[in-house]
């Protein structure tokens, strides 16, 4: 394929009209990688003409979104590049000279038609059971009486004059060749009465003069794909490589994946937006591993790819057009295997955020000796806390019914909690070497299983009936902490008798 040996221009084109969801990220990274791949540029471009649906802070969050997967542009609205500007509010002269051309060609016409009258024929075709469609009366207008009419001040757009005889053929990537009907084509607006242009002539625009030779999207653009052809082909420009992407279905599998689904998921610690999944406890790369195999593999079996592994393996001849259904539970997966692929300075410094916004004070040397023995247990960075955040309380909670073992009374186990005392707090050190073998025999001794006398003292010094290995843990207490947190469940227990 052409695109392994020629420098790719691709563009992300998002519009600032809501937050950066898990398909636009997919397609930046799709348009990161192939740019990347092949020695070529990846450009952030921001669609803003719908300025009704503007959303303040929107085009900032989308930019620290792509920063925070890793995806850095070469081109854009903050850095500038050859073929700025890369705003499309600040490009509406040029919208408006090609759509001059496009009218001078008889490739557009002025439409003076009122919204009144456009609803009253839509209504109609409704009636009738028809498609909704422009019914054409403006379109064979005089250019003569419609420039009049233009200069005169009266109320138009301007639309797209699509032909009514033939067909067109547009070849898709993924797809391969699509045929449409030239009479079933709709007469799209280009330019809106307040000038500014839509997304169908915008874009095209954008894409020649930014000379883009990949254009990578969703599969919601598909059905308007002979229209922005048409436009290509009346302006004599070459078109770029279409690639239109398969669509996100709901982890269900059933339905289209939607932003209104956002809420019921963040209240089972999963979203679709980009912002959320850095507070969720996600690596963005693992957020690029999970995104970048809902749609391409590189063959039946590996799975484990880091975003230096994509530039080098990824390839447009392998993306499947088929629905990708959204699978948290293999997020989680690969999010476990980049957690265990970080050193341990690397995870210790990325868990310290998380204690910090719990209201705990993490010591960087006390995480570090933490870091080891939690990285292979958590799924999430925020698990972290849940598991080890005994470490850093002055107190942990402590539960009669959970200090007391399966199989004794609380006296019983307070009896078995003075016997671990007296033997730890005969040891020099509270190490794992030296604390260990003492308590081994006791649980010999005592003629009870480990899980009996160790779940006492577990739960005694972590608060918690599951906790990173008992003895390294005690050792990162500190031998002092130890006996004071035995001491309190004992006195504890000894209360409940």
């Amino acid at each position: 394929m052409s695109s392994n040996f020629t420098p790719a221009r691709v563009r992300f084109a998002p519009s600032p009209t809501g937050h950066l969801h898990l398909g636009g990220a997919r397609t930046a990274l799709y348009d990161y990688l192939l740019a990347k791949q092949t020695g070529g540029q990846f450009i952030l471009r921001i669609e803003d003409t719908d300025r009704k649906r503007l959303v303040p802070g929107a085009e900032e969050e989308l930019m620290n979104g792509l920063r925070w997967l890793g995806l850095q542009w070469d081109e854009g609205p903050d850095i500038g590049g050859p073929y700025g500007p890369y705003r499309q509010s600040e490009r509406k002269e040029i919208y408006q000279e090609y759509a001059q051309k496009l009218i001078e060609t008889g490739h557009a016409f002025y439409c003076f038609c009122s919204p009144e009258h456009l609803e009253k024929v839509r209504t109609e075709q409704q009636k009738n059971k028809q498609i909704p469609h422009y019914d054409g009366t403006c379109r064979n207008i005089a250019p003569e009486e419609a420039l009049r009419r233009v200069q005169a001040g009266e109320k138009h757009v301007i639309r797209f004059k699509a032909p009514r005889e033939g067909s067109i053929t547009v070849k898709d990537t993924l797809r391969g060749d699509i045929t449409v009907e030239n009479r079933t084509i709709d007469d799209y607006i280009l330019v809106k009465s307040d000038g500014l242009a839509l997304y169908h002539l915008a874009a095209m625009v954008d894409d020649h003069l930014m000379k883009i030779t990949h254009v990578i999207r969703g599969s919601e653009w598909l059905p308007t794909l002979p229209l922005h052809c048409h436009i290509h082909r009346a302006l004599g420009w070459q078109e770029p490589e279409w690639v239109h992407l398969s669509v996100f279905l709901k982890p269900t599998g059933k339905g289209k994946m939607s932003k209104r689904e956002a809420a019921d998921l963040i209240k089972d610690g999963h979203s679709i937006f980009v912002k959320d999944f850095d507070g969720l406890g996600y690596l963005p790369e693992a957020v690029v591993n999970w995104i970048a195999l809902m749609g391409w593999s590189f063959d039946d079996h590996t799975e484990f790819f880091s975003l230096n592994d994509l530039v080098e393996k990824f390839s447009l001849n392998r993306l499947n057009p088929s629905p990708a259904a959204i699978n948290f539970t293999k997020l989680d997966h690969f999010n476990g295997l980049h957690i265990r692929n970080l050193s341990v300075e690397e995870f210790s410094r990325r868990i310290k955020p998380f204690f910090s916004s719990a209201g705990l004070n993490p010591d960087d040397s006390k995480l570090l000796k933490i870091a080891p023995i939690i990285q292979e247990r958590v799924a999430t960075l925020d698990e972290s806390v849940d598991i080890a955040g005994f470490f850093f309380r002055p107190t942990v909670e402590q539960k009669v019914e959970d200090l007391t073992a399966k199989g004794l009374t609380a006296a019983q186990s307070a009896d078995v909690a003075r016997k671990c005392l007296t033997v730890l707090e005969a040891v020099p050190e509270m190490t794992l070497e030296v604390a260990e073998p003492p308590m081994r025999n006791l649980v010999e001794e005592l003629g009870l299983s480990a899980g009996q006398v160790f779940g006492i003292l577990r739960t005694a010094v972590t608060g918690q009936k599951v906790s990173p290995p008992l003895f390294e843990s005690m050792e990162i207490i500190g031998k002092e902490e130890v006996v004071n947190r035995l001491k309190s469940a004992i006195n504890l227990l000894a209360q409940a008798d």
